[in-house]
This record gives C-alpha cells, sequence and structure tokens, in this order.
C-alpha cells in the first residue's frame, strides 16, 4: 500500500509530481541538494495552486490541505520510510545510477524505486539495484498537475505486482496511465525527437523560417504548439540528450542530432529556461518573438 511517497529533484518536473501526489492525499517529502532550490519548488506549487483555487477547481482548504502534506529535506535519508521513490532529477544516466544505488541501501525491502526519466533505460538503472524486479517509469508529462498521461515503463526484470502498483497509483492521481516496454525513447520521446529533430533539420538547411514550421505544423497538423517552440519549451539540451540516447540505443543515423541543435546547446541557447532558443522569451510577455539569430 503506497501512503508515503519521496520525489527526488525540485526541478520543473520534481515540483510538478510532489503537486499532484500531495493534492491527492499521499505524505510527500521533496528531496534536493539545494535548499535554495526547495524553497522555489514550494513557491511554484504555491502559485499553481492559488490558480487553480481561483480558477475553481480547487478550494483554499484543499489547497492548504496539499501545501500540509509537502515536507522538504536535502538529503537521500528522508526516503528511508517511503513507500514509493519518484526520482525526478537531471536526464544523466550516472547520477541517476548513483542516485538508485544510494535509494536501494536506505530504503526499506518492499519501497519501489520509480524514475521519471524521459530515455534512460529502466533496465539499466534497476540492474543498479538490489531489487530490480521494484524498479520502474514513471515518465510524467510538463506540467504534470495539467497533463494526464503517465507512461508507465517496465524494465526487464520489473514485477507484475510492481507494475500493477504503479498503474493503480497513477489512476489514484487522477492521470492516466500506459503501460509500454523498456526501448530507448520509450513511447513518447521515440516518436516525438525525431520529429523535433527533423523540424531543426528543416530550418538548418533553409527550407523555412521558425514561425513557418510552427506555423505548418500547428495548422496542418493541430499540433497545439509547434515543434521549434516545444523544443524550447523542454529545452533545447534534453532534447539533445534523448537523441543521444536514441542514436546510441538503436545504432541508426535516422536519431543523429541536428548540428544546429549541437550548436546552440553548446552555446548555451537552451530555450525558455536561458531566454533564448528558436524564440526569445522575456519574463511578463505572452509574446511569441523569433530568435534575432533565425530572422531573415
Amino acid at each position: 500500500m503506497i501512503k508515503k511517497v519521496a520525489v527526488i529533484g525540485a526541478g520543473t518536473m520534481g515540483n510538478g509530481i510532489a503537486h499532484v501526489f500531495a493534492q491527492h492525499g499521499f505524505e510527500t517529502v521533496l528531496v534536493d541538494v539545494s535548499e535554495e532550490q526547495l524553497k522555489k519548488a514550494i513557491a511554484t506549487v504555491d502559485k499553481n495552486l492559488e490558480r487553480m483555487v481561483a480558477k475553481g477547481t480547487l478550494t483554499a482548504e484543499q489547497k492548504a490541505t496539499t501545501l500540509q502534506h509537502i515536507s522538504t529535506a536535502t538529503q537521500l535519508s528522508a526516503c528511508a520510510n517511503c513507500d514509493l521513490v519518484v526520482e525526478a532529477a537531471t536526464e544523466n544516466t550516472e547520477i541517476k545510477l548513483s542516485i538508485f544505488k544510494q535509494l536501494d541501501e536506505l530504503c526499506k525491502p518492499e519501497t519501489i524505486l520509480a524514475s521519471n526519466t524521459s530515455s534512460i533505460s529502466i533496465t539499466k538503472i534497476g540492474a543498479a539495484t538490489k531489487r530490480p524486479q521494484q524498479v520502474i517509469g514513471m515518465h510524467f508529462m510538463n506540467p504534470v498537475p495539467v497533463m494526464k498521461l503517465v507512461e508507465v515503463i517496465k524494465g526487464y526484470a520489473t514485477s507484475e505486482d510492481c507494475l500493477k502498483q504503479i498503474m493503480d497509483c497513477s489512476r489514484t492521481l487522477s492521470k492516466i496511465p500506459v503501460e509500454v516496454n523498456d526501448y530507448p525513447g520509450f513511447v513518447a520521446n521515440r516518436v516525438l525527437m525525431p520529429m523535433i529533430n527533423e523540424a531543426i533539420e528543416t530550418l538548418h538547411e533553409g527550407v523555412a523560417g521558425v514561425s513557418e514550421i510552427d506555423t505548418v505544423m500547428k495548422l496542418g497538423m493541430a499540433h497545439p504548439m509547434g515543434p521549434l517552440q516545444l523544443a524550447d519549451f523542454i529545452g533545447l539540451d534534453v532534447c539533445l540528450a534523448i537523441l543521444r540516447v536514441l542514436h546510441e540505443g538503436f545504432g541508426n543515423p535516422k536519431y543523429a542530432p541536428c548540428p544546429l541543435l549541437v550548436n546552440m546547446v553548446t552555446a548555451g541557447y537552451l530555450g525558455a529556461k536561458t531566454g533564448e532558443g528558436f524564440y526569445k522569451y522575456t519574463p511578463g510577455s505572452k509574446d511569441l518573438v523569433v530568435s534575432d539569430r533565425f530572422k531573415t
């Protein structure tokens, strides 16, 4: 029975995951090495809950109760008595393996260890522990409080009982879980990232401009957001990391990252989080302005 949950990483995904668990009555501890990041995360959760209150989808009392369900910690030892740990740290294989090795030693034997990874092998993560049957993927979508999908990734050794518990838990969060097997990129990013990469290639080859490419995909394919804007929203560094996992995992040149993407990440133009990618982002502005680098 899952009652107490730890979420590791207080970034965009971590604070959203903690939000939904706490909102649905789980005792939730948010863990990050940075006290400052934890304070920012709680402020973000508070702001998102207040937005829900303003829309009438949550009462002020429910907001207060949700915040009471969240505690914070800077040490992994805070996970020791949890029934489920959801890792939402940086999308870096070595960092994740290190975290899971530590969790395996710290947590009680029955604890399920889940990763919010968007592309890294759950089988590989599970193999770093002595409990691979209790290691699973819970890939939430951003923004977590809004998006309904959870990709539930079953590693090679993940047990059916573990899978059932996480599928049921996801439904308790008012999410729609979809079971997928453990292959590079799973389903979401195996389909999405080549599309984003191809959009960048199309720009790189001068076929069309940034807004033109996005407009074609929005109006022609009914996408709510064009692929270049979406790449900025995800983070160009994250897109590059996932494409490299796909390229390495399948050994197929069709997954090779576009040189333009590589250059942008190398130069530090990572999208919305750095203020510029394919578009420029000004705090408080909702206008979508193409980066000067791509204006003709």
